[in-house]
């Protein structure tokens, strides 16, 4: 039988085994030099204005000549951008000299006027950078001084061209553990250095960019694989994914299954975990792993030994499990015996899932969801044909309209998150993230109870792909709009602080960049793959969940200016600057979508691992618990968990009818959940 179109975990992980010589492609990661550590002629170091980044800014004397030096390094000879942030609250333009290595390579270069000493602009040049060590000074060249300079960025070339969308792909030479991708070649105005391989939004190879194929190895036999390619340049930047291709491997040749495992039995059962022991299996080749299942559930995958210990588990509910084993070639053995047990009785603090009602039917991928400020209605979403819905708390829901100009990628996108003002009793606004021609938007738009009208866009120019939009809406306690987005398939653009990709945004309700964000523009936290679930704690604090690749899901604290690491860690790493997670999975046990909070315990909803993840707060710590997965298998995708305003209740969504669901629209389910 024809397996799923889902790229098993284990095949993603040995797909990335063979790259990790490989180059990523990585344009040269930008480096920011503040302007408080270089050297200052006729200048004074302060901190007497709000917005700057560091620990202060350069307040320039107000005499010609006066300048500020900086140290920088270049790895390699080429052009790069030198960006310098800096505000001029006077109505007199402030131009200076910029040099390197006393050479001025742009003169009176002009610096004029923001709305005030406290709002921040951004200066851009292409500079001649040779490998080493470099003085770039910026010199006044009026009486009336410089700006105030905060810091300079050096960075890549600003190339902003990105290649053409590769040709429809095609496989060739296609095998039990491999095929032959190939695709039709981009351009590009400087050129294409790589193409990056994806299958089902995760990327599994690339090829360099005097290429067009790309032979794919450690696949398994008889599987479909949907496969997609991405251009890239020097500068990072991407193209359009291109059309899809679905290409099946061959059958295996090994057609012997291993034998049934022995005897399985259960030992140490507590509250979340239990021990499970089985005899081996034996196989004509080899057993490479067995699987500890509910029914068809997979709970976790065993490569090495012939016990494990089970965690994750919900307490005082009922266990039946077996064990399968696998061979390389995908051939399962029969189940062994079934073992039976119940975990003890729950004794954490902030409750447990206790029952679940089905409060709606006949969805087609709802994605978003937010209560009304009066708690007897939400609005909801539907990704792919764009309706908003108002569902009310008995499960009756009434279509409000669509979101204008919205439009699907064959992935990700679409019609995502939905966040209602604070003021909306006042103001009646209500607020969408979608993907639209040119990228993915944030709009507002007039919602009187009834009906949906009035569309204004409010932030667009995010970048778009077939997967990694991001989408999720949140208000805070601040009355901030925060703004999850994901890095368009273009890794580099999470580590940009200028980008709006990869990031969590924190922004007006008229569009506006929120004052005091770290970095003087939208972002509020970078360094994110695929950031989903937005929500805030009783302490205010902000929590995030976020797709990994293939190795680590995350649940994140957010603080601003905290960098989350994509793509130079994937879950929890060592590398100096980086914030780890406070909890990580397996991608199969989870790739979270959105996640709520109810009596400070975090509720995580997963896709792939089709299960509740429940995971509490340590009190008001900066730590968590041990998570526990509710409902593993039972519902199928578990999109969007939003807590029932004055209930300690959650609802549940899923979305079995997407790519990878594969269920017919209408399939998608709405769920009530009491929290005891």
């Amino acid at each position: 039988m024809k397996m799923k179109r889902v790229l098993p975990y284990g095949v993603a992980a040995a797909l990335a085994l063979p790259l990790a010589g490989l180059s990523q492609g990585t344009a040269i990661a930008a480096t920011d030099y503040q302007a408080e550590d270089a050297v200052v002629s006729q200048g004074t170091v302060a901190t007497n204005h709000t917005g700057y980044t560091g620990t202060g800014f350069v307040d320039y004397t107000n005499v010609k000549g006066s300048s500020v030096e900086f140290t920088v390094s270049a790895v390699s000879a080429g052009t790069a951008s030198v960006a310098l942030r800096y505000a001029n609250g006077t109505a007199t333009d402030r131009p200076m000299d910029l040099s390197v290595d006393g050479t001025v390579i742009a003169s009176a270069v002009s610096f004029p006027a923001t709305a005030d000493w406290n709002t921040w602009a951004t200066k851009a040049l292409d500079v001649p950078l040779t490998a080493g060590t470099h003085k770039i000074r910026a010199t006044a060249t009026t009486a009336n001084g410089g700006p105030n300079l905060d810091r300079i960025t050096i960075g890549a070339a600003t190339d902003t061209q990105a290649p053409t969308r590769p040709g429809q792909p095609g496989c060739s030479d296609i095998g039990e553990n491999g095929l032959t991708l190939s695709w039709g070649a981009s351009t590009d105005n400087v050129g294409v250095t790589a193409y990056d391989i994806y299958e089902h939004g995760n990327k599994i190879s690339e090829a360099p960019g005097s290429s067009s194929s790309r032979t794919l190895t450690g696949l398994t036999p008889d599987t479909t694989y949907n496969l997609t390619v991405i251009a890239r340049d020097g500068a990072g930047n991407t193209s359009a994914a291109s059309p899809v291709v679905d290409c099946t491997t061959k059958p295996s040749s090994d057609t012997t299954p291993p034998t049934r495992p022995g005897t399985l039995s259960a030992s140490d059962v507590t509250a979340n975990s239990a021990r499970l022991a089985w005899g081996a299996s034996t196989d004509n080749k080899a057993v490479v792993a067995y699987d500890v299942r509910s029914d068809t559930t997979v709970y976790k995958t065993v490569t090495s030994g012939t016990s494990t210990t089970l965690t994750g588990l919900a307490c005082n509910s009922p266990y039946a499990l077996d064990v399968v084993a696998r061979d390389a070639a995908g051939n399962t053995s029969a189940p062994g015996n079934t073992v039976t047990f119940t975990t003890r009785a729950c004794t954490t603090d902030g409750g447990v899932p206790s029952s679940v009602a089905t409060l709606s039917t006949g969805w087609t991928i709802p994605w978003g969801t937010h209560w009304m400020p009066d708690g007897q209605s939400a609005l909801v979403t539907e990704r792919d044909d764009f309706r908003v819905w108002k569902v009310t708390k008995d499960g009756m829901r009434t279509p409000v309209g669509t979101v204008p100009d919205a439009v699907t990628t064959n992935g990700e996108g679409g019609l995502l998150g939905v966040a209602v003002d604070p003021g909306w009793e006042s103001n009646h606004y209500v607020y969408f993230m979608h993907t639209a021609d040119e990228g993915n938007r944030v709009v507002r738009m007039t919602y009187d109870g009834t009906a949906l009208s009035d569309y204004k866009v409010l932030l667009q120019g995010i970048k778009k792909n077939r997967y990694h939009n991001g989408g999720r809406l949140a208000f805070g306690p601040d009355g901030y709009l925060y703004v999850s987005t994901g890095e368009a398939q273009t890794p580099d653009l999470a580590q940009d602080k200028n980008s709006l990709n990869g990031k969590i945004l924190r922004m007006t309700t008229d569009g506006k960049p929120a004052p005091g964000n770290p970095f003087g523009n939208y972002v509020y936290s970078l360094g994110h793959r695929n950031p989903q679930g937005l929500a805030f704690d009783r302490n205010g604090r902000l929590w995030e969940a976020e797709f990994g690749n293939s190795a680590k899901d995350e649940l994140n604290l957010i603080k601003p200016g905290a960098n989350y690491g994509w793509p130079i860690c994937e879950g929890s790493c060592g590398t100096s600057g980086m914030t780890n997670p406070k909890a990580t999975w397996n991608v199969a046990e989870a790739s979270p979508s959105g996640i709520a909070i109810v009596r400070n315990v975090v509720y995580m909803a997963s896709l792939r691992g089709e299960r509740l993840w429940r995971i509490p707060i340590n009190g008001d710590n900066e730590s968590v618990g041990t998570p526990t997965a509710y409902y593993v298998g039972t519902y199928g995708r578990l999109r969007t968990v939003t807590k029932v305003p004055g209930a300690d209740q959650l609802w549940l969504s899923t979305t079995n009818c997407d790519n990878n669901g594969n269920q017919p629209d209408g399939s998608d389910k709405l769920f009530r959940i009491n929290i005891s």
